[in-house]
């Protein structure tokens, strides 16, 4: 006789997709945990150490007041926050901007992002969409769940000086235009272009605007122009390549509430473009999120209406060069070089001269994410300030170009840099050390 074997106890279970089952942290929680730890100054990730302006407060609260903005929003926007967005779009543009066709708001400028990437890439089909390296981290996520495949061209530094031991410009971050060509093929549908950039801090004059431009048209591409810090540029000029002949009928220019009045909380964004491209976007934006916060919209649009009596935007622009410069000098002081951000609010800092000492043990989570993540470990758990490793803005081939830097964020109160500056001077023994 024989007997059936015992059933199993164990049952099957549903497993996720193994693009989402990673448990390995994103950049921003890893890095901002460790600096908690530690009670460092965190000049990482960028959001704002200071309070918005009063008058920009003031409008969301009177916003909030309001018993009609308490309910849904039209998933195009509220028509106040289109209507300020297409007068802006407007002067900015040199052309009509159509409130109720050419311009849609969004659940931040990522959720815009995502939108159009959604509305234009086939599931299925490996359509391609070329990104710009160092390329910020949320473009690849949002070209895969929309069903396309990252394609990634770096910008290369051209400059004459050593990197490691001389100060550069954002502006010596040269695309390669053959090296971008190349990277096109009979699947590429988009390219998405970063001005002012994060984390370079590059602002792409005219004339390589055009030259990319040309490249897109010559192979009927998608520019998607992701222009979330076209207010904060410093002695150059920021051209939305959209203004450029013919350049129009082939972008959508994305933005930022968060980034234009220090809000990043709100989460309040938008795209603008051809009508053809706005309505799609915006279809793709009613199935992601069906539509975007009533209350902080109307605060945005209030906060846009205000904003000249206040001379807003010039002041605020002085303030963040006055940061800038600031933190520049810190690093003259200590003797690590730097490239010079002629936009957005970003240092990327050059620590090639940096000597970690050799008995430092660094955790495995940190060991296991490279040598980008271990310097800027060491500079949290030594030194007391936090940054962004900028090998996260990189496929893997290409790491190696961020190995050496350090991205700090200056979006930061004034005693917060101050502190910054005095924790950083420990630095220069370590440099000594190098040069023995």
């Amino acid at each position: 006789m024989t007997t059936s074997a015992a059933p199993s106890t164990s049952k099957a279970t549903p497993k996720p997709s193994p693009v989402y089952a990673k448990t390995e942290l994103d950049v921003w929680t890893l890095m901002n945990q460790v600096a908690a730890s530690v009670g460092a100054v965190n000049l990482g990730q960028g959001y704002m150490s200071f309070p918005p302006k009063e008058f920009i407060k003031h409008a969301a609260q009177e916003a909030l007041n309001e018993n009609t903005h308490n309910q849904y929003a039209p998933p195009r926007g509220r028509p106040g926050l289109l209507g300020q967005l297409a007068t802006r779009f407007t002067g900015r543009f040199g052309r009509p901007i159509d409130a109720n066709k050419e311009v849609s708001v969004h659940a931040g400028a990522n959720e815009a992002l995502l939108s159009v990437f959604t509305a234009f890439l086939e599931h299925g089909k490996d359509q391609e969409v070329i990104l710009m390296e160092p390329a910020f981290d949320q473009y690849t996520p949002n070209v895969i769940m929309a069903g396309g495949k990252p394609v990634y061209v770096p910008l290369r530094v051209t400059s004459d000086k050593d990197p490691r031991e001389n100060v550069i410009s954002s502006d010596d971050w040269k695309l390669d235009l053959a090296e971008f060509e190349a990277a096109i093929t009979e699947k590429t549908r988009i390219v998405v272009l970063n001005t002012p950039h994060n984390p370079v801090g590059k602002v792409f004059s005219r004339e390589e605007l055009t030259q990319i431009g040309a490249i897109a048209e010559k192979h009927n591409l998608l520019i998607v122009a992701d222009e979330v810090y076209e207010h904060l540029t410093y002695g150059v000029e920021h051209v939305s390549i959209a203004t450029l002949p013919g350049m129009w009928e082939r972008t959508v220019t994305v933005g930022s509430a968060g980034k234009l009045f220090g809000v990043t909380g709100w989460r309040v964004g938008w795209a603008v473009g051809p009508e053809k491209f706005i309505s799609a976007t915006l279809s793709a934006h009613t199935r992601i999120v069906f539509t975007s916060n009533t209350p902080l919209q109307e605060g945005v649009a209030s906060a846009f209406r205000q904003a000249p009596e206040h001379d807003f935007f010039e002041v605020q622009r002085s303030e963040y060069e006055t940061r800038r410069n600031r933190l520049m000098q810190v690093f003259d002081d200590i003797g690590l070089p730097y490239v010079v951000p002629n936009g957005a609010y970003y240092l990327l800092v050059n620590a090639a001269k940096l000597k970690i000492p050799r008995d430092f043990e660094f955790p495995d989570f940190i060991v296991e994410r490279g040598e980008n993540f271990k310097l800027v470990y060491f500079f949290i758990k030594y030194f007391g300030v936090s940054g962004i490793p900028p090998t996260e803005f990189y496929s893997e081939p290409h790491k190696e170009l961020a190995n050496d830097y350090v991205r700090f964020a200056f979006c930061k109160t004034d005693e917060g840099l101050e502190e910054a500056a005095v924790c950083l001077q420990k630095i220069k023994k370590y440099l000594k050390e190098t040069s023995d």
